[in-house]
């Protein structure tokens, strides 16, 4: 059985916790108007990753950047390009491995803690 297909809020907030070369460790993430607002580290990794990486918006991305993604590696035919989904149809976990056969191109974000915003 398929997950009900999940239409992304315009505000809400979530947890992700992120094991890529790039983006790594536990962030607490606002979404308004579809857009990245704040990000808080809520690890010393996370906190590393938000001080180093260059200001830029999507350094941190929203669910909907995490579900392009993930259908980018299905397009690709990527090895591994799997998602857990919660009952109302989002994600909540996106596991990524473009190539088996290469190091350091796996991916894995846990989806959690997801707050859609008071209306």
């Amino acid at each position: 059985m398929s997950a009900p297909v999940w239409k992304e809020p315009g505000s809400y907030a979530y947890t992700l916790t992120s094991a890529t070369q790039v983006l790594w460790g536990t962030f607490r993430v606002t979404v308004r108007d579809g857009e990245v607002v704040e990000a808080v580290g809520l690890d010393d990794d996370s906190r590393r990753v938000l001080r180093d990486l260059p200001e830029r918006p999507d350094r941190v991305p929203t669910i909907g950047g995490l579900v392009e993604l993930l259908e980018q590696a299905r397009q690709e035919r990527a090895d591994t390009a799997e998602a857990e989904y919660a009952a109302d149809g989002r994600p909540t976990r996106i596991t990524l491995d473009w190539d088996e056969n290469a190091i350091d191109d796996e991916a894995e974000y846990v989806i959690g803690g997801y707050r859609p915003a008071a209306r």
